[in-house]
């Protein structure tokens, strides 16, 4: 849908959760738990749960979450896997320099007006 493609385009801000863990064997163990049990798009509460459980990110004590975030102020491939997921669903894993991520976008907004 053609405006779907416009929300994706004028979004400067993102709400996300995330959960991060070192190695790869357990992010994939995560991620294939997640998607057997809700697909691609898991509800948030049970996101939260998982990072709890298995995140290696302080942010883990609020259940993944990051809060709004802008360009520019995460590291280029999260930014990107976030700033092209439509909200309501989870990425794939991406490989940062802190390890593998698994993100859940939860909003998007064009300004923080």
């Amino acid at each position: 849908k053609k405006e779907d493609k416009d929300d994706l385009k004028t979004c400067n801000f993102v709400k996300a959760r995330h959960i991060l863990c070192e190695k790869q064997s357990v992010i994939e163990d995560i991620f294939n738990k997640l998607n057997e049990a809700h697909g691609m798009n898991p509800p948030s509460s049970e996101f939260a749960k998982f990072a709890e459980e298995f995140s290696e990110c302080p942010s883990k004590k609020k259940g993944g979450n990051l809060g709004y975030f802008g360009r520019g102020q995460m590291v280029g491939a999260f930014q990107d896997a976030a700033f092209s997921t439509p909200p309501g669903e989870m990425t794939n894993i991406i490989k940062t320099k802190h390890g593998y991520h698994i993100i859940l976008v939860e909003d998007r907004k064009a300004s923080m007006k």
